[in-house]
């Protein structure tokens, strides 16, 4: 049976076969944006197979490109970011061939609490240093900071203009999203220290340039790559010793945790603050890495600015408290979590990540739940891809754990 292209009211009521829904969402995608109306929540709910989700997520991921490319070309032609009242601009530098996906390099100045013009000309150095850091290949990214305060490259407006610069050089520039890499020096490397980790689905490795964590934590680096460089003699703040400390935590964590935690970490004898560009060999160590969207284990530490999502792990935004912590951990069918908080957590699935089709054994806080099963959606297909945009983080269904 099919139903009709433009989902009239009475359908809501009416539960929709599998291959109904991708009859209705080509009918759908057809239609122009401005002309689509809002799909019916028998059409969003209804259960999919395995195939019917993996036409679904590309048929709406080629349709998101597709958008995209039309309604921000504006700004991708002047390189200039918006969110809020916060404006960020950025200048790329690009390296060897251009065809295929392409890494990318997001590259942060130093500066801070100075003047426009003090954060101005740092950012232009930024720029410059991509000769000299010279990827092998793809693209390096030096964005100029929206603001001239001391937390230059943590505020929470970072992470949202981060996440869209990511979304619009995989868009426009065919940037791979498993080989995003993110690095900066100074104050630049005070947000490495606070952006690895707290985004750290983002990224396949980081490189922190003689910074300061502040109060942030490493547990959040578990997946990616970690490279850590500071002058020996460079004691302002602490930065030498605090990045020697830092190389313990680090060595301490992998030693629990052998396959996660990969790092490297090079404290310049000689430098100061400015490490004559020894630390280039930074960019050859990240490019080894590639990002695993879907890991096996998950070590989420919230920082004071807080996300709702990742990897494949979710809570509700009004529950997320910077310390908050959730580790969790899949083998084949069976996942366990261990939340100290008493947040809502959501385990998002996909057929890449365990077999849908099949029930799942959660275990929370060492207490082991009924056999769940899960139902892969339209509705958390779009969801999920609305929030991230990032194909890899695309989930087709989703278990719900009450603390």
């Amino acid at each position: 049976m099919k139903i009709a292209p433009l989902f009239p009211l009475l359908l809501a009521l009416i539960p929709a076969s599998a291959s109904e829904v991708v009859d209705q969402v080509q009918t759908w995608l057809k239609l122009p944006p401005e002309k689509r109306q809002a799909i019916p929540a028998a059409v969003e709910t209804a259960p999919l197979s395995k195939e019917d989700a993996a036409t679904l997520t590309k048929l709406l991921w080629e349709d998101r490109v597709a958008t995209l490319k039309k309604e921000r070309a504006d700004e991708v032609k002047a390189k200039v970011l918006t969110h809020g009242d916060k404006k960020m601009k950025y200048e790329v530098v690009r390296f060897g061939s251009k065809t295929g996906k392409q890494p990318l390099f997001i590259s942060m100045h130093g500066g801070g609490g100075a003047p426009a013009e003090v954060n101005e000309s740092q950012w232009v150095n930024q720029v410059k240093l991509g000769q000299a850091y010279k990827p092998a290949s793809g693209l390096y990214v030096a964005p100029r900071a929206p603001t001239d305060s001391w937390n230059l490259w943590h505020e929470a407006h970072i992470d949202p203009l981060f996440d869209r610069l990511i979304q619009n050089m995989v868009v426009f520039d065919d940037a791979d999203p498993d080989r995003v890499y993110i690095m900066g020096y100074s104050a630049g490397g005070d947000g490495v220290y606070q952006l690895a980790p707290r985004m750290s689905d983002r990224w396949a490795a980081a490189s922190m340039m003689a910074g300061h964590p502040n109060e942030t934590s490493p547990l959040g680096l578990r997946n990616i790559g970690f490279t850590l460089h500071v002058g020996a003699d460079d004691a302002a703040y602490n930065r030498n010793k605090i990045g020697g400390e830092w190389a313990t935590k680090l060595d301490d964590l992998q030693k629990a945790d052998p396959k996660g935690y990969q790092h490297f970490v090079h404290v310049h004898k000689g430098c100061a603050h400015w490490m004559n560009l020894e630390d280039r060999e930074a960019i050859p160590w990240m490019e080894k890495f590639t990002r695993n969207p879907l890991p096996e284990k998950i070590v989420w530490r919230q920082d004071d600015v807080t996300h709702d999502r990742l990897y494949w792990l979710a809570v509700p935004q009004a529950e997320a408290k910077g310390g908050q912590e959730i580790i969790a951990e899949r083998s084949g069918q069976s996942i366990s979590v261990t939340a100290k908080s008493n947040a809502h957590v959501t385990l998002l699935l996909n057929d890449a990540l365990l077999n849908v089709d099949e029930p799942v054994t959660v275990t929370v806080n060492g207490k082991a739940l009924p056999p769940q099963r899960a139902t892969r959606t339209l509705a958390v297909i779009r969801r999920t891809m609305d929030e991230r945009g990032d194909p890899g983080l695309v989930f087709s269904a989703e278990i719900k754990i009450t603390p």
